[in-house]
C-alpha cells in the first residue's frame, strides 16, 4: 500500500511525495486522514535541524502528530468499524521513511490502541487534541497546583489557561511579548511581562519554549513556588543558583500525554467544558505543504496551521 505525505528529508528539505506503507494486522486500524496540524514546537525544531537527540529521530521523516481522520478498515481485533472519526498521535507505519511522529500523511496504519474515537463534528479542531492532552497532562496530579501565571499565549498557553478556568480555578494571568497575541483571550488577561510588576506567582508554568528567560522567571516566584516547564527546549537550560535556593524554588518538567490524558480531554471537549474554538488560524490543502510548513514556522500570525487533505488518499 502507498499513500501521499510530507516528507522532511533534512533541514528545510519538505515535500509531498508517495511513501510505502507497511500491511495491516488484526489489531490495527487503516485511518484516511482529514486534517493534521502542524506543530511550531518539536516539528520547527526537526525542520530546522536544531533537535537534539532523540529515540526514533532521523530523516526522512514523516512529520505530524496532531492528525484526525475516518477509519476505513478495522482489524478483527480492534473493537472498531469503518467510518469511525479518529484522533491519531502519528503512526510509525512507513516502510521507506522514519515515523517518529508520521502523522501528516493522507492514510496510516496504526495500532487500534493508539486511536481515541473523537466526535465527527469537530473537524480540523479534532486534530488539536494532542495539544489539549499535553495542557491536561502538564495541569494533571495529585500536587500540582494550577497556574496563576502561564507565560505564552501561543495555542498550548491558551488551552493551559481554559483548562485551568474549566477546572475550578482562578483566571490565571498571561504572558506574551507579542502584543498582536494578546487577543483571542476567554477569560483571562494577556499582558506584556512589562507590564506587570508581580513577583508573588505560586505556580508558573512556562509554555513559550524559550529557556533562557529561567531567571527571570524564577524572580517571580514566591518563595517555595514552582516553575512548570511545559513546551520543549534545544538548549541546555541553567538558571542562577543563589535566587533559586532564596525563593525555594521547584522545577517541574511535563513530559508528553498518556491515553488517559487524551480520553479526559477528549471528555471535556466533548461535554462542552474545554472549547478549541479560535485556535486554528489558517488552513492549507496538502499539496501546498512546503508553503505551510514555511508559514507556520516564520509567520507570527499563524497560530495553527493545519493541512486538509481530504481527496488526497
Amino acid at each position: 500500500m502507498q499513500t501521499e505525505a510530507v516528507i522532511l528529508s533534512g533541514p528545510q528539505e519538505l515535500s509531498v511525495d508517495r511513501v510505502s506503507i507497511a500491511s495491516p494486522g488484526a489489531d490495527d486500524l487503516v485511518v484516511d486522514i482529514h486534517h493534521s496540524g502542524i506543530s511550531t514546537g518539536t516539528e520547527k525544531l526537526f525542520y530546522n535541524g536544531e533537535m537534539p537527540p532523540f529515540p526514533g529521530m532521523g530523516y526522512p521523516l514523516v512529520p505530524g502528530y496532531e492528525a484526525a481522520g475516518e477509519v476505513v478498515e478495522a482489524g478483527s481485533l480492534t473493537g472498531f468499524k469503518p467510518g469511525d472519526y479518529v484522533f491519531v498521535p502519528g503512526s510509525s507505519c512507513y516502510e521507506d521513511a522514519h515515523g517518529l511522529f508520521g502523522g501528516a500523511a493522507a492514510r496510516i496504519v496504526t495500532p487500534s490502541s493508539r486511536a481515541v474515537r473523537i466526535d465527527r463534528g469537530l473537524c480540523a479542531e479534532g486534530a488539536l487534541l494532542a495539544l489539549a492532552a499535553t495542557a491536561r497532562h502538564a495541569l494533571a496530579g495529585p500536587q500540582n497546583e494550577l497556574p496563576d501565571l502561564i507565560v505564552g499565549h501561543g495555542v498550548l498557553g491558551r488551552l493551559l489557561a481554559r483548562l485551568t478556568i474549566a477546572a475550578g480555578g482562578a483566571a490565571p494571568m498571561v504572558w506574551d511579548i507579542d502584543t498582536a497575541r494578546h487577543e483571542g483571550a476567554l477569560g483571562y488577561e494577556v499582558r506584556h511581562p512589562d507590564q506587570d510588576e508581580r513577583t508573588d506567582y505560586r505556580a508558573i508554568y512556562d509554555a513559550s519554549g524559550v529557556g533562557s528567560q529561567l531567571d527571570m522567571l524564577i524572580g517571580r516566584l514566591a518563595k517555595g513556588g514552582e516553575i512548570v516547564l511545559a513546551g520543549f527546549y534545544s538548549d541546555p537550560l541553567s538558571f542562577a543558583y543563589p535566587a533559586a535556593f532564596m525563593k525555594e524554588a521547584r522545577l517541574r518538567i511535563a513530559a508528553e500525554w498518556t491515553p488517559d490524558d487524551l480520553s479526559v480531554t477528549r471528555d471535556l471537549i466533548e461535554a462542552g467544558h474545554l472549547s478549541l474554538a479560535g485556535l486554528i488560524t489558517h488552513r492549507c490543502d496538502a499539496s501546498r505543504a512546503t508553503e505551510a510548513y514555511a508559514q507556520a514556522f516564520t509567520d507570527t500570525d499563524c497560530l495553527k496551521m493545519i493541512l486538509d487533505w481530504k481527496g488526497h488518499a
